[in-house]
């Protein structure tokens, strides 16, 4: 046989057209006028056994750069990280992998067990008292947090630094049309944040103030001076976009008292793949609890007393009255919070801290060598492990001669910041080894030079 799965014979179709009371398959279609229908064929190939389309398949494949042929400095939000091996085996038992929502807890217990250990880690992670199940991706969790911050003030003015991920910025702007608020965005100085022209800014009506930590350029941002700012405005809250990697070594938000901490989980157990899906957290205080998209995992007994796990604090307006609802996002990233739940159980509390370290150090070393090697670094300051460079050449015309040499190189910053040609954002994750970071300096340098 050629397929590894039963195909639909022609007897098969003969027996379901007669049940349904058809003739043929075109009847089906019959309601849809004929003006308005394809009448040709698609521009498709001709149908193939199974091993000849594996075989194309996997020629096509082929063509693709891998993260195991070539070294990547490229992070801008999806970062090449360490991986356990036990993510993947965990992540493809049947039980986890075809589950999508957990509504029947008697039969759910392992899926749900898993998204509350998430919840637990994100909340230590982040200092927060309470996270949800996951969200999207980091992106959707800020836009419901400015969301959130403008229904709890009853505000509709929201501040967004320009160091905050210019994707998650779009979307804000996106999700900011329904509810008619106002998106104010604050340059940035030296790669942090304005202070000075956030303070000009911030007044009664604004809602929430929005910053990411480390920022979209590596930078660590001042919470504690932006917390204080943003206080001194009644009701008004921080928001904070976050990467929870760096939260195992830097202090989290919360102790700065940030009011929404969001993310996303990518940098744990998930592969850059394409630049998707990923697993967004949303966390925040317990005030805001009963407000918090998505939904929540509790921990409760049976009438045993036996410890089980139930979904929770789900409002049911998020699906049958939608237009009273704080979100409309009924659902989460089960699948990819248990690859992330995984990975941060499997490197552990210390663990976790010594990579942030090994992110930071390698990062440092990087910057050094770059410097002894003639090339500007932007970067000053405070950072995690992504730093600013400015090229002679066009970032386009070096990343092309990097390919060259097996190595992706980083992100051209003129793309979000036009004011900024010229300007490469580079990542030094765990797991770039001395060599490697060697030889992209070396490389650079002869590009620069």
């Amino acid at each position: 046989m050629e397929f590894r799965y039963l195909p639909m014979t022609e007897a098969d179709k003969k027996e379901m057209l007669t049940t349904i009371g058809v003739e043929s398959t075109e009847d089906l279609f019959s309601d849809i006028p004929k003006q308005v229908r394809f009448n040709k064929d698609l521009n498709l190939k001709v149908p193939t056994s199974e091993v000849e389309l594996k075989k194309e398949l996997a020629g096509m494949a082929n063509k693709n750069a891998d993260l195991v042929e070539y070294s990547s400095f490229l992070g801008a939000g999806v970062y090449d990280h360490y991986i356990p091996s036990v993510v993947d085996h965990v992540i493809s038992r049947s039980e986890f992998y075809t589950a999508y929502t957990p509504y029947q807890p008697e039969i759910s217990q392992g899926e749900l067990q898993a998204i509350f250990e998430f919840q637990t880690m994100i909340s230590e992670l982040t200092g927060m008292a309470v996270a949800n199940s996951s969200m999207y991706d980091g992106g959707t969790a800020l836009a419901e947090a400015v969301n959130l911050s403008a229904a709890t003030t009853k505000k509709k003015k929201i501040l967004v630094s320009k160091a905050v991920h210019p994707e998650s910025r779009a979307v804000i702007e996106s999700y900011a049309k329904g509810p008619n608020l106002e998106i104010i965005e604050i340059d940035y100085k030296n790669g942090l944040t304005d202070l000075s022209q956030l303070a000009n800014e911030l007044d009664e009506d604004t809602a929430s103030v929005v910053v990411q930590y480390p920022n979209f350029f590596g930078q660590i941002e001042p919470l504690k001076e932006i917390n204080e700012l943003v206080k001194q405005q009644k009701k008004a809250m921080l928001i904070t976009s976050s990467n929870p990697l760096a939260l195992g070594y830097l202090t989290p938000p919360g102790e700065f008292g940030a009011d929404i901490v969001v993310g996303d989980t990518q940098v744990f157990g998930i592969p850059a793949q394409f630049g998707g899906p990923h697993c967004g957290y949303f966390a925040t205080t317990e005030k805001l609890m009963r407000k918090v998209p998505g939904r929540l995992i509790g921990q409760t007994k049976d009438e045993d007393g036996q410890r089980g796990f139930v979904l929770t604090l789900q409002a049911r307006e998020q699906h049958i009255r939608r237009d009273k609802a704080t979100s409309n996002i009924c659902s989460n990233q089960a699948l990819n919070a248990l690859a992330s739940s995984v990975a941060m159980s499997s490197i552990g509390k210390h663990g976790i801290k010594k990579m942030a370290m090994l992110n930071m150090q390698k990062a440092r070393y990087a910057k050094q060598e770059l410097q002894n090697a003639g090339i500007s670094v932007i970067t000053n300051g405070p950072f995690f492990n992504e730093i600013v460079l400015k090229l002679d050449t066009p970032v386009s015309t070096v990343n092309e001669k990097l390919f060259q040499k097996g190595i992706i190189g980083g992100y051209d910053l003129e793309r979000a910041y036009p004011e900024l040609k010229g300007h490469m954002l580079i990542a030094i994750t765990e797991i770039r080894s001395k060599a490697e970071i060697d030889t992209f300096v070396k490389e650079l340098g002869d590009i620069h030079g």
